[in-house]
């Protein structure tokens, strides 16, 4: 074993991966398949590698706004965004703090790429952020900050805010892209059925993709990727996956915690984005 293989991590020097994870349906709170544990154990591990850990930045398409918006309250609310779910589900809280000072980092550095962000100190944790950080970090122990999914923004636009945020993950903060890998909502029948083979076909092109490092297929995935827009009839569950795709850069590697499927149609891929070097 080389001497930078045995020596220990640095909560300063060492970046952190970014994260796409597929928040599937509210019920996965309380029904965690086998995405749920995987996200638990990975969480573990992240805090154990780096132990500097100071936050997590997170984009979901439940939070769609004008402009680019950043949640700077100082202890967001659980919202509970749906309906027609089991009481259970509505009794779920998920206390982790916000972070105004590291909100106004993301502000900062939006604002410095020429991004017109605006901070919200109202703004709750909706379930595209709660409901995977129960998973993942259960303690509710790391800080969150909410970032908004512009409303019209393509593929690029949201990679682009995730490339502002990069330098974040060298200051030990975790960015993570909340979405779906599959979201055809109309497909939807509950009950444990086979994965339907265009939501296998279309998540393994995205894992291909990913391996090969091929961005402007990635980005141009609505004509490129098999099945696209069966898989996203809207591509707002989807845009998530470019904001940890900016975050991460071109010198990366997934390393997938999770190829799940879920009521046949809806993948729960999930998949850290880490350094190759």
């Amino acid at each position: 074993m080389s001497a930078s293989a045995q020596a220990p991590v640095s909560a300063v020097s060492a970046v952190v991966p970014a994260l796409f994870v597929s928040h599937g349906a509210p019920l996965f709170a309380l029904d965690a398949g086998t995405t749920g544990p995987a996200l638990t154990q990975w969480g573990q591990s992240l805090k154990a590698q780096y132990p500097g850990l100071r936050g997590v930045v997170v984009m979901s398409p439940h939070w769609m706004a004008r402009t680019a918006q950043v949640m700077t309250g100082p202890q967001p609310a659980t919202w509970h965004d749906f309906g027609g779910f089991p009481p259970a589900l509505y009794q779920l809280q998920y206390p982790a703090s916000g972070s105004p000072a590291l909100a106004q980092e993301v502000l900062g550095l939006l604002q410095a790429a020429g991004v017109a962000a605006q901070g919200d100190a109202a703004r709750p944790f909706d379930h595209g952020a709660w409901v995977p950080l129960m998973h993942l970090f259960p303690k509710a122990d790391v800080p969150v900050v909410q970032v908004a999914l512009p409303v019209g923004a393509g593929p690029a636009d949201v990679y682009a805010l995730g490339a502002a945020l990069r330098s974040l993950r060298s200051q030990g903060v975790l960015v993570v892209g909340s979405g779906s890998m599959t979201h055809n909502l109309a497909e939807f029948f509950g009950g444990a059925r086979e994965p339907a083979p265009y939501v296998l076909e279309f998540s393994r092109w995205i894992e291909d993709a990913l391996a090969r490092g091929d961005m402007a297929a990635l980005l141009n995935y609505r004509s490129q990727a098999p099945h696209a827009h069966r898989a996203h009839p809207t591509e707002d569950h989807f845009l998530p996956i470019f904001f940890a795709l900016g975050a991460a850069g071109d010198d990366l590697r997934a390393n997938y915690l999770s190829r799940e499927v879920m009521y046949s149609m809806l993948s729960m891929d999930a998949f850290a984005l880490e350094s190759v070097h």
